[in-house]
């Protein structure tokens, strides 16, 4: 019974880092909508890229909702301690989200107030802030955060709240950690990279082309040294592990690197993830191939993925506290029951079937290229 339990942990684990990965991924969209300026210098052109990232942007939110979901459901006291606690991060993230939405639908409807500029504006704001934004809020799962928990509460009929936020601040304190910056940087350089490296795929246009060919130098240097510098710090910076026998938790010295060492299969599929993410840049840059996106869209799924398993396996505590070390969250301590994660596990083998729809959806959108001639013909078009 209790190896069942430990298994479905970390089942859930790896759906959680996979519904992550996948998030990370579609926030090309995002990339794409930081782009619109620097890509589309004409109206029509402007209007090709909305329509182009446009198509896919529910994709992207429900991965969101998904992954918020999930952590709901396996580990509910993660998500009390942090989206009850982190509010502001979260609904800082959730207003970039609803500008989004609106900003699609509303940007070239005819008689709109604020006129289609503003709403492009707005899809701007939400291409820049929501990656640095969850890829901070990502950064905590390595650095922590500030936060006490007292299980012992839930009894007490006049404050029945396991999980306290230490400071005022509640989730607004990650910006001052340099490296969940960092890492929020190199989710922005990356969703701009794979954006690019989709618009190449998805837009008939030589100009256009020609200017995400220009620019992705830049973005890939850019995201190179923001992603090798979180990465060498990770390797090299203490970590909290849990102990297996008493779950006490501790500070242990280069804790993600022993992490790889002890999980080769993990550290594969980062290395290969790294190496696919270079091979889709390359084909664009060197070969003039237009497919980039899939081999850089995979190996960013995988170099994610890998680095979120390594958050929470091998007796890793996934959501380190800054105030009372005890109080980090593992897979153990923050988990559903038994019987919740069982029944949710038999529920999870519908999760191929539904990314097969996603994957004959996404092929009947992008059938077709996106071209000037389609945008003037689509009065439904963004």
């Amino acid at each position: 019974m209790l190896e069942d339990y430990v298994l479905l942990q970390h089942y859930w684990w790896f759906l959680i880092s996979l519904l992550g990965a996948l998030l990370v991924f579609l926030m090309f969209v995002q990339g794409g909508q930081s782009l619109l300026w620097c890509v589309g210098h004409t109206e029509m052109e402007r209007r090709m890229l909305s329509n182009s990232t446009g198509r896919k942007w529910e994709l992207t939110f429900t991965t969101l909702v998904t992954f918020g979901g999930a952590f709901f459901a396996s580990f509910p006291l993660f998500y009390s301690t942090s989206f009850g606690g982190a509010y502001w991060v979260w609904m800082l993230i959730l207003l970039c989200f609803v500008l989004q939405a609106f900003s699609y639908e509303f940007q070239n409807k005819k008689g709109n107030l604020l006129g289609s500029t503003t709403y492009r504006v707005f899809l701007l704001i939400n291409g820049v802030l929501a990656p640095v934004l969850i890829g901070t809020a990502l950064g905590t799962f390595f650095h922590g955060a500030e936060f006490i928990i007292n299980k012992s509460a839930l009894v007490d009929i006049t404050a029945p709240t396991i999980s306290q936020w230490s400071n005022s601040w509640h989730g607004l304190e990650a910006v001052i950690n340099l490296w969940n910056v960092c890492l929020g940087l190199t989710l922005l350089f990356l969703s701009r990279v794979l954006a690019r490296l989709y618009y190449l795929n998805n837009v008939d246009d030589a100009a256009i082309v020609a200017r995400c060919r220009s620019g992705l130098v830049k973005e890939s240097v850019f995201f190179l040294v923001f992603f090798l510098s979180f990465v060498i710090h990770l390797l090299l910076s203490d970590g909290f592990a849990v102990n297996p026998l008493n779950h006490l938790i501790s500070i242990e010295p280069y804790k993600y690197l022993n992490n790889l060492l002890a999980m080769p299969a993990v550290l594969a599929t980062l290395l290969l993830g790294v190496l696919l993410l270079l091979l889709g840049i390359g084909l664009a840059l060197f070969s003039r191939s237009k497919r980039g996106i899939w081999p850089a869209g995979l190996g960013t799924v995988l170099s994610v993925l890998a680095l979120l398993l390594c958050a929470g396996w091998n007796n890793t505590a996934y959501y380190p506290s800054l105030s009372d070390l005890q109080s980090s969250l593992t897979l153990t301590n923050s988990c559903s029951s038994h019987f919740t994660l069982k029944v949710m596990s038999i529920v999870s083998l519908v999760i191929p079937f539904v990314l097969l729809y996603i994957t004959y959806a996404w092929r009947a959108l992008d059938r077709v290229p996106i071209t000037e001639d389609e945008i003037k013909d689509d009065h439904e078009a963004y």
